[in-house]
């Protein structure tokens, strides 16, 4: 092992769906930054050439719209042969089950759990064919832990963890590692509602070990590990990068504790 080289990426090919903004923006700067070329995919063509442009000139946009499983398998093929896919991309209505409808069920459904199968299925064909890779996908806390108003959300997340855990089992033997990340609260546009409410996103911080929201590129770090040489002995596991958030029982600190 060339300890030196443990987390570069050099000469390596990635593909960052879900690159226009938040965490799949900071994934793919990161990506680049340690050597590899990177797609920036997103329905956001405008988007993923900002990011294209931020992560330097190994980097390139691709416009994917993540809901058409026959783009899905489309981008598979005229990418060409790829070391990296990341998955970032998620949907989430903020709902008590009683006043969900099964449109914005079906709508959270699709894009966390239905674009995750299609991107295992699209890529992970031409991986095991080759014999290598790596695929991380994007979980939460809410895969493990749940509250009011996240039900479909946490239920998607959940199931990642097993379409994740299964595919590395099923790739394993063809040499492609299969992982995913699981956030805790994170500055990104899908926590907007959030941050809007000044009690609700003290509650939030609160909550953590660390006492703060995690910014969009602190989750990068675990992106370039689970892609890297770094991590060649990992898969089918869940790296949370939470703050603490899963280790902390409660928000109560009895007394002279």
């Amino acid at each position: 092992m060339d300890y030196e080289k443990l987390f570069r990426l050099d000469g390596q090919r990635a593909v960052v769906l879900g690159a226009g903004g938040g965490i799949g923006r900071e994934a793919a700067r990161a990506l680049a930054a340690q050597g590899a070329h990177v797609v920036c995919a997103d329905r956001d063509t405008a988007a993923a050439g900002e990011t294209a442009s931020l992560a330097g000139a190994s980097a390139e946009a691709y416009e994917i719209d993540l809901l058409d499983q026959d783009a899905v398998h489309r981008a598979a093929r005229e990418l060409g042969e790829l070391d990296t896919v990341v998955l970032t991309a998620a949907a989430n209505v903020r709902k008590r089950l009683l006043d969900y409808s099964r449109e914005e069920f079906d709508r959270v459904l699709a894009l966390n759990l239905g674009a995750t199968f299609e991107t295992l299925r699209a890529f992970g064909k031409g991986m095991t064919e080759r014999g290598r890779g790596s695929i991380t996908v994007f979980s939460s806390i809410r895969s493990l832990l749940v509250e009011p108003g996240q039900g479909p959300y946490a239920a998607t997340k959940a199931g990642i963890v097993q379409l994740v855990r299964t595919a590395a089992a099923e790739f394993g033997p063809s040499g492609v590692r299969v992982n995913a990340v699981a956030p805790g609260v994170v500055e990104t546009p899908l926590t907007e509602p959030i941050k809007a409410d000044p009690a609700w996103y003290q509650a939030y911080a609160d909550k953590s070990a660390l006492g703060r929201w995690a910014k969009a590129g602190e989750l990068a770090g675990a992106v370039v590990y689970l892609s890297s040489p770094a991590a060649s002995f990992v898969t089918g596991s869940v790296l949370f990068v939470d703050g603490g958030w899963t280790a902390v029982d409660g928000r109560y600190s009895p007394p002279g504790a």
